[in-house]
């Protein structure tokens, strides 16, 4: 099945909408900001950086590392338009930022002209993720910093029991929606690969027992998924739908993905 992600930019132009306010809806959940704080205060940032994001998406992370003391200049860039729109206007007030658009396979931007680069849930939806990484080590300077946050998606989950009808809701989004759910099992392998000494690896865990959060969006295209395709019916939709709030307000709704982060150093 095809990574929705790596072909955002085909995709008309309102779900490129919903998948922009996706991107918003995970970028203001606490935990999700709590774990990329935590992910970008191990990135060893040198004295006025010049950062590339790869696959930038709206800018949620963009935006939080311009807001970094030790960052002179973030470059974001993005294969989708209408992302950047997105971005653009959401970053106005922010000057050091600059969004580009291209592939992260074919980076526009000169060679060995960054301190880090930073690959944000980008990579797993990447076909052919060592020309990325290829890329990534082309464009770093010496010493340079490639840091990465992923997640091991095929950990995902919502089920309270065995047989959860929403858990076949969520398996069925995670297969149309990223690329390679196991990358980040073989990340350090293929980041030492393309050139890189790995200096950390670490694991993230996001809960959601909310119902009304990213993990409630995560059911809820996997059931627009099984009606696009005519897997289920309308009033079967709105009964997966009705789960999903009942279990919100009994308190019992539990969604769970494990991450991981990388750092790694291009060596002098």
């Amino acid at each position: 099945m095809t990574d929705v992600w790596s072909m955002v930019a085909e995709l008309d132009p309102a779900m490129q909408s919903r998948l922009a306010d996706v991107l918003e809806t995970r970028g203001a959940d606490i935990q999700q900001r709590a774990m990329r704080l935590s992910f970008l205060t191990d990135v060893p940032f040198p004295s006025e950086a010049r950062v590339l994001e790869v696959g930038c998406g709206t800018g949620v992370l963009t935006r939080a590392l311009a807001r970094r003391p030790e960052v002179a200049e973030v470059v974001g860039i993005d294969p989708a338009t209408s992302l950047l729109e997105r971005a653009r206007m959401l970053s106005a007030e922010l000057p050091r930022i600059t969004f580009l658009e291209g592939d992260g396979r074919a980076l526009p931007v000169d060679s060995e002209s960054f301190d880090v680069v930073v690959f944000d849930s980008t990579l797993s939806h990447i076909p052919g993720v060592e020309q990325a990484l290829a890329e990534a080590h082309r464009v770093l300077r010496r010493p340079g910093w490639l840091a990465v946050f992923d997640g091991d998606y095929s950990t995902t989950t919502v089920a309270i029991g065995d047989f959860d009808p929403l858990q076949a809701c969520v398996d069925l989004m995670m297969a149309n929606s990223v690329n390679d759910r196991y990358l980040v099992r073989r990340l350090p392998a293929l980041v030492r690969h393309c050139g890189f000494e790995v200096e950390r690896l670490n694991s993230h865990g996001f809960i959601d027992m909310s119902g009304d959060g990213y993990m409630a969006t995560v059911v809820e295209r996997g059931i627009d998924m099984l009606q696009s395709f005519r897997q289920i019916a309308d009033d079967t939709a709105a009964s997966l739908r009705a789960e999903i709030r009942r279990r919100a307000l009994d308190g019992t709704f539990f969604g769970h993905i494990a991450y991981a982060s990388l750092m790694a150093r291009k060596p002098a």
